[in-house]
């Protein structure tokens, strides 16, 4: 039999990354990658003087349509140069998640209306919007008053990078939008609508990002109608109830879009799905005890479980979720690589930039190099991870950043080194918290950009976590992931797979060497661990609410502005 291929499209913050993915041996054959024309919209609405409030992330739709046009055309015109487009049985993509926007009946993005255009709301609402942290903290305040009976596995809070919270704000600040909207829907259903002609939903944001549970459905009426009374019938009005789950196929791929990409006619497309939990099949993870982490900008952990069991911060917990048959607990951290990113880009003086330059090496490799060289607590630096707020386990986006122990003689690499272990401290605590409340994690599977990029980042990790780590060989996860699905979609009439397990066992590819625990260094990082967990609960949990309060003092200042 000819091999056979699969396209996946993969969508980050600030760019979608297309490959064809061979489905013998999971193998990338093209890809290709395209930026975002209006990236992400943060401080002033495109084509106007409209300025957005702290906390706002918005993006434009029509950047997906033109990117996966852009990406798949690039990537199935190389391909094409050593396989026929004919052996090509399918495509599908994965999302950011909660990634969401209005539209109307007919599929049109609501900003896309001339009326609409200048209404912020009527934007898409990326993932990292956190401008409607208070409205998350009223839907949990009222959760807890009624005892709803989903919360506690949610971790206890709904965040507010989820969607009702958003779509609260809408709600209360534009209700004219919500109004106007026919649907509230995750960009990956969207734009896999756009593909097909069909509006198919994904069960996986539903279960995670929506509140929704496959046998219980949404909560009731009336939960959401304390919410806002606009919000009685919101499940009817703007969601609706039939989701589907991942490996599904949405449909096929309509004629317009086969001919400006060169794909075939007809071929399926998998129903849309989140970056995290699609990159569970490529790295192998399909079964428990192993905790993923895709580490990039932000940090998404998929944790497999047969049971459904309450962790304390936890961002849910979905039957099916992520692999059929197991329940999967989603975690994560709000910021990791963006905040290497934000040290480097604002903190780091122009005399490492020209020794980098002089070295031939690039600024991050110059610090990781210095950094290495440190004795673990030699800087006697400590940080918390939330320049991004706290996803996991405290969920609240109004906790900021620290770095504590500075002194005249502090060097850039030692606070970048201290940063690295202020994220592997976060991640440290998640695991504990899940192993304290009854789901064991023996060992770590990593991929994203970070782990392929820093070696010291990734023995930090083993050694603060205590657990073997394996690393991804795919440095395309999400995008291979995606097309493992769309394989499963194609099934085996077109010579796909009949389930995830079955393709990844096939296409999964780990790194032959694990990175292994240093006894001495996970000996030594122990006694700065219980700091970290200490400065954790002093400023996370309510003993003292600095960040907050100087959050709000530059929230009024700038409206005085």
């Amino acid at each position: 039999m000819t091999t056979k291929y699969t396209v996946g499209v993969d969508y980050g913050t600030l760019s979608s990354r297309a490959v064809v993915v061979n489905l013998d041996n999971g193998k990338v054959v093209s890809s290709a990658v395209k930026n975002y024309p209006s990236a992400v919209i943060d401080e002033t609405l495109p084509g106007t003087t409209i300025k957005l409030g702290n906390n706002w992330a918005l993006q434009d739709p029509n950047d997906y349509y033109e990117c996966f046009i852009a990406t798949v055309k690039e990537a199935v015109n190389a391909a094409t140069k050593t396989i026929s487009k004919d052996d090509i049985i399918g495509v599908a993509i994965d999302f950011t998640s909660c990634t969401v926007l209005p539209v109307k009946n007919d599929g049109t993005p609501l900003m896309n209306i001339k009326k609409w255009h200048d209404n912020p709301h009527a934007w898409v609402k990326l993932w990292k919007h956190h401008a409607a942290q208070d409205q998350a903290d009223r839907l949990n305040e009222i959760a807890t008053k009624r005892s709803e009976p989903w919360l506690k596995y949610y971790g206890g809070k709904i965040s507010s990078e989820w969607l009702f919270p958003k779509l609260m704000q809408i709600v209360e600040e534009a209700p004219e939008v919500y109004a106007a909207m026919d649907d509230f829907m995750e960009a990956t259903d969207w734009l896999t609508w756009q593909l097909t002609g069909n509006k198919i939903k994904n069960a996986t944001t539903a279960g995670y990002k929506a509140i929704w549970n496959a046998e219980t459905g949404f909560p009731s009426n009336e939960f959401f109608k304390e919410l806002n009374p606009l919000m009685e019938n919101v499940i009817e009005e703007k969601i609706g109830t039939k989701f589907y789950p991942v490996g599904t196929k949405a449909g096929g791929l309509l004629e317009k879009i086969a001919k400006a990409t060169g794909l075939n006619v007809g071929i399926a497309v998998g129903v849309g799905n989140v970056d995290a939990h699609v990159s569970v099949a490529p790295t192998g993870v399909v079964k428990p005890r192993t905790m993923l982490n895709i580490m990039g900008t932000s940090t998404c952990d998929i944790t497999l479980g047969e049971k459904e069991i309450p962790v304390p911060g936890m961002c849910g917990v979905v039957k099916d979720g992520a692999v059929p048959g197991f329940y999967a607990y989603e975690s994560g951290q709000n910021a990791v690589g963006d905040i290497f990113g934000w040290f480097v880009d604002n903190q780091v003086p122009e005399r490492y930039f020209k020794e980098a330059e002089k070295k031939g090496l690039n600024i991050h490799q110059l610090l990781e190099a210095k950094a290495n060289k440190l004795k673990i607590g030699e800087s006697g630096l400590i940080a918390l991870d939330w320049w991004n707020g706290n996803r996991s386990i405290l969920v609240d986006t109004d906790l900021t950043g620290l770095v504590l122990g500075m002194n005249m003689d502090t060097k850039p690499e030692e606070i970048y080194r201290a940063l690295i272990e202020a994220t592997a401290f976060g991640k440290r605590l998640i695991i504990d918290t899940f192993e304290e409340n009854g789901v064991p994690i023996d060992t770590l599977t990593v991929c994203g950009g970070l782990p392929h990029r820093n070696q010291m980042l990734n023995q930090i990790y083993a050694d603060v976590t205590n657990k073997e780590m394996f690393i991804s060989e795919h440095h395309q996860a999400p995008a291979i992931g995606a097309a493992m699905f769309a394989a499963v979609a194609a099934g085996t009439e077109a010579f796909g797979y009949d389930t995830i397990q079955e393709a990844s066992k096939k296409m999964a590819r780990l790194k032959e060497n694990s990175i292994k625990p240093i006894p001495e260094n996970v000996k030594a990082y122990e006694a700065i661990y219980k700091e970290y967990v200490k400065l954790h609960d002093y400023f996370g949990r309510g003993a003292n609410d600095v960040m907050k309060h100087l959050k709000k003092i530059k929230e009024s200042v700038s409206k005085e502005g």
